[in-house]
């Protein structure tokens, strides 16, 4: 007769649909119960509510367990609608409950400036009243704490846990605080999955109203790892004009699709040059090239940010443009594509009912001279 052990050492052959690791692995299955000699019980908490994607789990589970003696399989699968039902959450958990709504911020490619938009839209959200949080959950190349003047800085330890930095007015923690500058880290998928987990779980975070959280570029294991952590409330994406960009777009898109996350909108980088003599703006990558891109997606392009070199002197000095240059082109853009992301975030939020808005004094102009 197979064994509880024999169940999950077939379970873990089952991937999950449209990824590349296995139920077992990303901790979908909760428990497994044997009925009889043909029959068993195995419990699921998926992160998705499709049901291609739990129709395809049954079969899959199914056909493997058939092959050491289990004709019957019973699959119990809890899907987000139900864990909301039970815990008052959108997705199964929710390991950072104190945080009222979480922002993904995602690229289907790296060097697209996803960390800069992550950046300035969370000080422009900040700067509107919001309280505001960064996790920079790029474990490959965790560039927050330049963008934000925080390198060299010490973690202050709090009982067991981090405790943010405040910068611009906005609480940041990343990764590449907790380790040696320069430190290469070479991770597999499941090391990378508990990384997010602990920089969710293990820091000190404040009440938020929302968590900025830049993820490493392409879509995979993070991506699901932090779906099935906390309730994401919605999904953007970074991109270039370039056609080349837009095709790894699509597959960031198409994730957000795959893990039933609202998509917020797309923000299209390097969208043009502004000349620093002359401020005349100038094509030079292709303008506009996102918008059938967004309707493709039922969603809208939250802002065109242009390169303006004043963007990368704030990155590499620690002085985010939106805060330090108010009132060049990129600064206005980035105003405003977070007010359209916070009235998508208000709108999608069930938490947005309940929850006032507390305006927010944003911090002095001297952090600018300072940093």
């Amino acid at each position: 007769m197979a064994t509880i052990a024999n169940i999950k050492e077939e379970l873990e052959k089952v991937l999950y649909p449209g990824f590349k690791k296995s139920i077992v692995e990303f901790g979908f299955v909760k428990d497994v119960k044997i009925v009889d000699d043909s029959s068993c019980v195995i419990y699921l908490d998926i992160t998705s509510s499709a049901p291609e994607v739990a129709q395809q789990l049954n079969i899959d589970i199914s056909t493997t367990l058939a092959k050491i003696g289990f004709s019957n399989v019973n699959v119990d699968l809890k899907k987000p609608e139900e864990a909301k039902q039970q815990s008052n959450s959108v997705s199964g958990s929710n390991i950072a409950p104190q945080i009222k709504n979480f922002v993904m911020v995602s690229s289907g490619k790296g060097g697209v400036g996803k960390s800069t938009t992550t950046v300035n839209l969370a000080i422009a959200a900040a700067m509107q009243g919001k309280k505001v949080g960064i996790l920079d959950a790029d474990i490959y190349g965790p560039n927050i704490p330049r963008m934000m003047g925080l390198q060299g800085q010490d973690v202050e330890v709090v009982g067991n846990k981090a405790k943010p930095f405040n910068a611009y007015g906005v609480d940041v923690m990343s990764m590449g605080s907790l380790m040696e500058e320069g430190q290469a880290l070479i991770w597999r998928g499941s090391m990378v999955m508990k990384a997010i987990q602990q920089l969710l779980r293990d820091i000190l975070w404040e009440e938020l109203d929302v968590l900025f959280i830049d993820m490493p570029p392409g879509t995979g294991d993070a991506q699901l790892t932090l779906a099935q952590s906390v309730p994401v409330t919605c999904g953007i994406n970074v991109t270039t004009p370039q056609h080349v960009a837009l095709d790894d777009s699509r597959r960031s898109l198409e994730m957000f699709d795959k893990l039933h996350i609202p998509i917020g909108g797309i923000i299209e980088n390097m969208s043009g040059f502004i000349c620093p003599s002359c401020n005349e703006e100038s094509d030079i990558f292709g303008m506009g090239t996102c918008e059938d891109l967004a309707d493709q997606y039922n969603t809208k392009v939250l802002g065109n940010l242009p390169i303006e070199p004043a963007i990368r002197l704030g990155g590499d000095n620690g002085k985010p443009i939106v805060y330090c240059e108010p009132e060049s082109v990129s600064a206005k853009r980035y105003m405003q594509a977070a007010a359209k992301l916070l009235s998508f975030v208000d709108e999608h939020s069930e938490k947005a009912e309940n929850a006032s808005i507390q305006p927010t004094t944003p911090p002095g102009k001297s952090a600018c001279s300072s940093h």
